[in-house]
């Protein structure tokens, strides 16, 4: 055996190791950082996750705290109970899946004859914009998703190279490996318009009989998906919450995409909540986006005789994995920004992948740049690794995380709320009620920052003026639990123990596992001197809150 042939039977190998131990060590900011915003709904006050019926509700019920991600929420309970609130558990699953995603990208880019597919993978592994997703916990869904959506392209294309009983089972295993995307995040509903593109690419004749294979993952997506933009519109609120007209929607989409493009080819100030766009449909400006997007699409239509079809499915790939949050559905994330990091995670695949093969081919177009292309290249490597792990010491914990996203970001009124509950919680009543104060300029119809605010308005002793928060947080939000538990608590303040008692009910009707209001109410029953009433709910208060241990 020859000293190459080992060489290229080794090469694939300690590719992947070195990709993959760089990545880990470039994370190491997060491996043991704390939870973040939103993973108390995801991860550490979760009852589904502890709940004795918790599973049979994950997959078959409305109780999920966001979407419908079964499959997200079954990991993250396995999860809960392999190692309870250590964050850093959660956080390996998440860094370990990003690595297996980047080789995964690596096979998929090789199998389609990309060149520089490694570099390819490296960038994507190594580029800052994709910290979001790998180092905040709630971000699991992303990256399973983009495991099983990965796994799916690559058991299409070898599905397409076979032939008899294996065409068969590979078919079937591509479908699903499609279900698991789609349960894991309901994003993944794009996978059948990757598919055609994979086809176009390869060349291959869409014909009738193509068509009909990709019939079963179109249904599937659409199925899902059509669940995805009812739970946003009707459970997450968002039909209220949100309204875009279909211009502003259209012009959001357009510089949504040169925003994206931007970040991947200049990462910097990235930022955990970006500044929301105002969109003026009769400014001339607004509309720059949509002409550079139309003309680009010209471009590369008429360039693809030159340039070939890769361009062009890249292109196709990085919209379409986009689509589904550009604007066109509305999002509960809209409410306070267009753009987030994460949502690229996949897409950005599409513009890498063109950038890496074109570095390539110019390296083979003028041989005497080899030395010099490679320099570039490790040089690229080199800085995206230093900025994802600058990047990744934002996402140590949750007051790192906020007091940053106010410094890039100063009009984000949900950082100085978030901000203001992490003071409240060490106790800096006084510098809570400020910046929650600072939300409320930024965003008077806040609820969240008025209630806050209640809270620590009682906490100071001023009842009267958390009654007043807690009323205009309901008067914004009527179905808001946490704003009728504070304003129980105001009342019980003021020794009108009838309206406490009405308020907690109200919130447990809204939220009936919540210990902390079942504890409140037996206390306003205990006042009232129903001692049998008040045991009830003390009871119900300890076995919900055993549900919320480790």
């Amino acid at each position: 055996m020859s000293r190459s042939y080992t060489t290229r039977r080794l090469f694939p190998w300690l590719g992947a190791l070195g990709l993959s131990l760089v990545t880990i060590l470039i994370y190491r900011p997060a491996w043991d950082g704390g939870f973040l915003w939103d993973d108390d709904r995801y991860a550490t006050h979760n009852p589904l996750l502890t709940a004795p019926d918790g599973l049979r509700r994950i997959w078959f019920s409305l109780d999920a705290p966001s979407q419908y991600f079964p499959l997200t929420y079954t990991v993250l309970r396995i999860e809960r109970l392999l190692w309870g609130l250590n964050p850093a558990g959660f956080h390996w699953v998440n860094i370990l899946l990003h690595v297996a995603n980047a080789l995964l990208v690596w096979r998929v880019l090789s199998r389609l004859n990309i060149p520089a597919s490694w570099f390819a993978a490296a960038i994507f592994a190594l580029h800052p914009v994709q910290v979001e997703s790998v180092a905040w916990i709630s971000e699991l869904k992303n990256v399973l998703m983009g495991f099983f959506f990965l796994l799916t392209l690559l058991t299409w294309i070898e599905c397409l190279d076979a032939t008899g009983k294996r065409r068969y089972v590979l078919y079937l295993a591509a479908l699903f490996l499609c279900l698991l995307a789609l349960f894991a995040k309901s994003t993944a509903s794009t996978l059948p318009a990757a598919l055609l593109l994979i086809l176009w690419l390869k060349e291959r004749p869409i014909r009738w009989r193509a068509l009909f294979e990709i019939v079963p993952f179109v249904v599937v997506a659409l199925g899902v998906g059509l669940v995805a933009v009812w739970w946003e519109k009707y459970h997450q609120g968002t039909r209220v919450l949100v309204s875009l007209a279909p211009t502003e929607r259209l012009l959001i989409a357009s510089r949504a995409i040169w925003f994206y493009l931007s970040k991947l080819f200049w990462p910097t100030e990235l930022i955990f909540i970006y500044p929301q766009w105002k969109i003026n449909v009769v400014d001339p400006a607004a509309y720059v986006g949509l002409v550079a997007a139309a003309a680009a699409a010209v471009a590369i239509y008429f360039g693809r005789r030159f340039l070939g079809r890769g361009i062009e499915v890249a292109t196709l790939f990085f919209v379409a994995t986009l689509g589904p949050l550009l604007g066109f559905v509305m999002l509960y994330t809209f409410r306070y920004t267009f753009v987030a990091d994460h949502y690229q995670y996949l897409a950005a695949i599409g513009p890498i992948a063109v950038a890496s093969a074109g570095l390539a081919q110019l390296e083979r177009m003028i041989k005497k740049s080899r030395p010099f292309i490679i320099s570039v290249g490790f040089a690229i490597l080199v800085c995206l690794s230093v900025l994802t792990w600058r990047q990744s010491w934002t996402y140590r914990d949750a007051e790192t995380l906020w007091r940053t996203t106010i410094a890039k970001n100063p009009s984000c009124w949900m950082a100085y709320n978030n901000l203001g509950v992490i003071q409240f919680e060490k106790g800096n009543i006084d510098d809570a009620i400020d910046k929650y104060e600072q939300s409320l300029r930024l965003y008077p119809e806040y609820p969240e920052a008025h209630y806050n605010l209640g809270s620590a308005l009682l906490q100071k002793g001023y009842a009267d003026q958390a009654i007043q928060q807690c009323e205009e947080a309901l008067k914004i939000q009527p179905n808001e639990p946490d704003a009728h538990i504070v304003l129980g608590n105001a009342f019980m303040s003021k020794q009108d123990v009838d309206q406490a008692i009405s308020q907690y009910e109200q919130a447990l009707t809204l939220r009936p596992e919540d210990s902390n209001a079942h504890y409140n109410l037996g206390t306003a029953f205990q006042a009232k001197g129903e001692t049998e009433r008040a045991g009830a709910e003390y009871k119900k208060a300890q076995e919900f809150e055993l549900h919320e241990q480790p």
